[in-house]
């Protein structure tokens, strides 16, 4: 009866769960998951039982669900069964089966406890799996091989926020031990002896051959996790205090100072952690520390963003649809939305017009406009009066004159009347609109966010 005295106390110590919360137990009917049963019936925490039916092995994955129905059923416990195509779902979202299975068994979980919480008086509170201590040696295993970084040799995570693992403390031979004990009966998943799945394989044979150069090995890299955890803390700390020095937001962006960065050490650390969160790969650092001694316009890509070199910044930056569409403007008084933004148009009186230090407001002379207005994104070719100026002006060159970066100038909004530009949107409007002291009416432009 170690086991169950060791199993609670882990609980306690580590604040897993309290004896009132209603837990939710992944159940496969394996060694792991039965025994992880067996501990919480015998400690009398209140559980349901959760069993995916992933249709993989045909009558034996059937034979599964009868073995879990009748579990639940000699314990006098609640029980939720699904049934999955896993096969179709993962060649239609071109993932293996592993991953597949995974994604939607954590998928399904999530969904009853929302389920719960809306309908039951004390709803579902954690998710708990059975997770042991091999499986976490395996995992750090195949992090440290596929090259994942600090954060994957930290091993599974114990708590995440409805997410517990409450057995990583104790080894595989330490629940068949128990379950031998305690004749606690399982079923055995006879794919487990396939290297066809990528865990098997370290588990059938790279790990047993590593053990028989040193034995010791799955406890030595227990102990290296809980080092490595801490070295993970250490870290972070001190990457995330940089990036507060060099990272600075600028509305969807973050601007960095191309000297600054270069003086950090150690470089490969900071400038992958830096680019992680916006999905950049590991393999990607190398590109975009060429950045930093590259010519203006030079850019590395991820699937969501862009990191751009604009003279002396890197800026990282969304993606942005190749095109916006053109709104119509068919009068004024009106309100035009278009992505997160709005444009309020309002007649006012001369004697109500004050000039604006906002530079999302223009204030324009009415008697020159001509509906309906286009508003849309600036193109090549493009030219206006910048006000003040007497003479006509590129508008790619008045944006690289006020030194606007390459990303932002692809978000640069222009109006137009009878095909004049009357404002370059947040920048300047043309001359040839400007309010002067025989303007009867004034055109006001508002630009929003929503």
């Amino acid at each position: 009866m170690e086991l169950i005295a060791s199993f609670q106390q882990y609980i306690e110590q580590h604040q897993l769960f309290k004896k009132q919360d209603r837990l939710l137990l992944a159940v496969s009917g394996g060694l792991d998951s039965a025994v992880l049963c067996y501990l919480c019936h015998t400690l009398q925490y209140d559980i349901t039982i959760a069993h995916c039916n992933f249709n993989l092995r045909g009558a034996e994955s059937d034979a599964d669900e009868a073995f879990v129905m009748k579990l639940a059923q000699q314990l006098h416990v609640p029980i939720f069964v699904k049934h999955f195509n896993t096969l179709a779902i993962a060649a239609q979202q071109k993932k293996s089966i592993e991953t597949t299975a995974r994604e939607l068994r954590y998928q399904w979980f999530t969904e009853l406890l929302q389920q719960s919480k809306l309908n039951d008086v004390t709803p579902l509170k954690y998710i708990l799996t059975a997770h042991h201590a091999n499986d976490n040696v395996e995992t750090v295993v195949m992090q440290f091989f596929r090259g994942t970084g600090i954060d994957g040799l930290t091993g599974i995570a114990q708590k995440q926020p409805q997410l517990i693992r409450p057995l990583l403390f104790a080894t595989r031979k330490e629940l068949t031990q128990f379950a031998q004990d305690n004749n606690i009966a399982f079923v055995t998943d006879s794919s487990n002896a396939s290297n066809d799945y990528t865990r098997n394989y370290f588990r059938n044979d790279i790990i047993p051959s590593i053990e028989k150069v040193y034995a010791a090995a799955t406890n030595n890299v227990l102990h290296n996790i809980e080092r490595m955890q801490d070295v993970a803390f250490i870290y972070h700390q001190f990457i995330q205090n940089v990036l507060n020095k060099i990272c600075q937001p600028n509305g969807d962006a973050v601007h960095i100072a191309v000297n600054q960065l270069k003086a950090m050490k150690p470089l490969a650390s900071i400038v992958y952690e830096m680019c992680k969160p916006y999905n950049f790969t590991a393999a990607q650092t190398i590109e975009v520390i060429k950045l930093l001694e590259s010519d203006t316009g030079k850019y590395v890509l991820s699937s969501t963003h862009r990191i751009l070199k604009n003279r002396n910044w890197l800026i990282i930056a969304p993606l942005q649809p190749a095109t916006m569409a053109h709104h119509v403007i068919e009068e004024a008084d009106k309100t035009v939305v278009f992505s997160n933004k709005k444009l309020l148009l309002q007649h006012i009186e001369p004697t109500n017009f004050e000039i604006s230090n906002d530079k999302n407001i223009a204030c324009v002379d009415a008697k020159n406009i001509v509906y309906p207005l286009l508003l849309r994104k600036w193109k090549q070719g493009d030219y206006f009066y910048p006000l003040g100026l007497p003479k006509q002006k590129k508008i790619s060159r008045f944006l690289i004159d006020q030194k606007v970066s390459m990303i932002d100038k692809e978000n640069v909004l222009v109006i137009e009347s009878n095909k004049k530009i009357i404002w370059v949107v947040g920048h300047r409007i043309d001359d040839r609109f400007k309010v002067t002291g025989s303007t009867k009416y004034i055109l006001k432009l508002h630009l929003v966010d929503c």
